[in-house]
């Protein structure tokens, strides 16, 4: 049954999520500021923390980034939780380490649905069984063991979701993948127009295998329709890597 930690200084909407999310099975644990959340989620390692951005003591982006940071709860999925919807605060949400991201007010369906998206991508067992497609193509080969990528030989760490975005792309390489299949594959859902979830994490990857992420190469914006992963034809002269232009002169 999987265990489900609420960090949440709210006691109504606390009460309301534990309600449901125990009526559909979970167990669920409580804290009520940013301390105590960090403290429950390293002793007790939750399958999931739902947790809120504004908090007494140590605020949500913070708490996040200490659980991304430390290696026994850094795989573990967080879903933030706020009542400011700009864009910006989903963006610091995302770079935080955050999976998903919802507003308050929210549908209790909606969390739930997402919930229960973020276990099963989260669940998945990581070996080449899982990922029984293409795995390698011209300059990027894929590790699922991992989670790397072999990107003109370098090996490249990537997080989860970044692994399974660039999973996503390269079963199209060459071709447009829309938002809403993205959101679909990698994410587990299609919430109306709400992509900037993929755009934080394509800027990730972009700073992880572009020479110049502000002028990409290889992951490019088909503007109104998505996103391209355009590889050179095997066989072709590796080009200049971030690394390798960073230590030039």
């Amino acid at each position: 049954m999987p265990k489900i930690l609420i960090v949440d200084d709210d006691i109504l909407i606390a009460d309301m999520i534990a309600l449901n999310l125990e009526q559909v099975g979970y167990t669920v644990e409580r804290a009520v500021d940013g301390i105590r959340g960090q403290a429950l989620a390293i002793q007790n390692q939750p399958d999931l923390v739902v947790l809120d951005l504004m908090l007494p003591k140590v605020d949500g982006f913070t708490v996040c980034q200490r659980l991304r940071r430390d290696e026994r709860t850094k795989d573990i999925p967080i879903l933030m939780l706020t009542a400011m919807g700009q864009i910006q605060s989903k963006v610091d949400g995302f770079s935080a380490g955050a999976d998903d991201y919802l507003t308050k007010p929210f549908e209790i369906e909606e969390m739930i649905a997402r919930i229960r998206a973020l276990l099963r991508r989260t669940n998945r067992i990581p070996t080449p069984a899982k990922y029984n497609e293409i795995l390698s193509y011209s300059c990027l080969i894929l590790i699922p063991e991992r989670f790397e990528a072999v990107w003109f030989g370098q090996t490249v760490k990537l997080t989860h979701l970044e692994f399974e975005l660039l999973h996503c792309l390269l079963q199209r390489h060459g071709q447009t993948v829309s938002p809403s299949d993205i959101l679909q594959e990698v994410w587990g859902y299609e919430p109306n127009d709400d992509i900037e979830t993929i755009r934080v994490h394509i800027r990730h990857l972009r700073t992880k295998l572009e020479p110049d992420p502000r002028c990409p190469r290889f992951i490019k914006t088909v503007y109104g329709a998505g996103y391209c992963l355009e590889l050179p034809v095997p066989g072709e002269p590796p080009l200049e890597l971030a690394g390798e232009r960073d230590s030039k002169v």
